[in-house]
């Protein structure tokens, strides 16, 4: 019944829908794309700033970007195209063109994650900041009723209690000033009660007492709680934990990267999720996106982008007023 699936499909896609529908009002933003060699991450950018979400400043080998526009029919002709030998040179023009106030974010394109992190975390001419550097995916599931945030499942592999601190300040952050209002912030672990035998547990009670300490802001924290009790109402009920963050969770905290990551995957494998990812921390955001992404999920990813670049403008002081 195609019309059935029609429907099913527009439900899938709602709460990004309404993401990207939001970014829309804002500003293009001017992004520098590093690398987009490949016609994913080509494709990402044109799309991107086609339906209004950015201005693209394209950055890599200039003959081979321009081939691959050819091969796969996009249009790069309305875009700056900045000539870089290779992927390395790529990374580092692209962060520099955003150190010279010449773009708003930076754009992951067909080189790997480590090359551009690396040009981006250099003491000397990186975009680093006093925040710790982390990572977010925006998942879209479907049947779920919210957008669930889950970090950090990329760039910090085991992280310490001040950098989960931030971590957690940096989601928070995210999703306060993309318009989502005052998120409920879920540390997870693999039970619910504190043992000394699962350092994450202790972890998890710790970063609870530091939000009451006024150590991090903006969001409601519990923890730690196991994923089925986080997320799900009757779960918690069973388990008797009476909290506003027990089975209602928007922003799941894990335990280091691995358990990210696989959470992450297993719900875009088996849930058919989208998974959208901003990386944090740095002067600007920055739109990670793979080549397994669907067009939804890299608009997604560009929505949050220009969401939290527009948020950013907004409320950055005056510069001699």
């Amino acid at each position: 019944m195609p019309e059935l699936e029609n429907v099913e499909e527009a439900g899938r896609h709602e709460k990004y829908e309404r993401l990207i529908a939001r970014a829309k009002q804002a500003p293009a933003m001017t992004t520098a794309v590093a690398h987009p060699c490949d016609e994913t991450s080509l494709r990402g950018a044109v799309e991107a700033a086609e339906v209004g979400l950015m201005r693209p400043i394209l950055v890599g080998p200039a003959e081979k970007v321009r081939a691959v526009a050819k091969e796969y029919d996009l249009d790069i002709s309305p875009f700056e195209l900045v000539d870089a030998p290779h992927s390395d040179a790529a990374a580092a023009k692209a962060v520099e063109i955003i150190r010279e106030g010449r773009a708003d974010l930076l754009m992951k394109g067909s080189l790997h994650t480590d090359e551009l992190m690396r040009a981006v975390t250099s003491s000397a001419t990186g975009l680093r900041t006093a925040r710790r550097i982390s990572h977010v995916f925006v998942m879209d599931v479907p049947h779920h009723p919210e957008t669930l945030f889950i970090t950090d499942a990329a760039i910090n592999i085991a992280p310490d209690l001040d950098a989960k601190r931030d971590i957690i300040q940096n989601a928070i952050d995210l999703f306060t000033q993309v318009g989502l209002g005052t998120p409920r912030v879920a540390i997870l672990s693999a039970v619910e009660t504190v043992t000394s035998k699962i350092p994450s547990t202790i972890e998890a009670a710790a970063l609870c007492k530091m939000s009451e300490r006024g150590q991090i802001t903006g969001g409601i924290l519990d923890g730690p709680l196991a994923f089925d009790n986080a997320i799900d109402p009757e779960a918690a009920r069973i388990k008797g934990i009476q909290s506003p963050v027990a089975g209602r969770a928007q922003i799941l905290v894990v335990p280091n990267l691995e358990a990210g990551n696989m959470l992450a995957k297993n719900l875009t494998f088996l849930a058919r999720a989208d998974a959208a990812g901003i990386v944090l921390g740095a002067r600007v955001p920055i739109i990670l996106t793979s080549r397994a992404d669907s067009v939804r999920a890299r608009l997604a990813s560009c929505a949050v982008g220009v969401l939290l670049a527009d948020a950013r403008r907004r409320t950055a002081p005056i510069q001699g007023g």
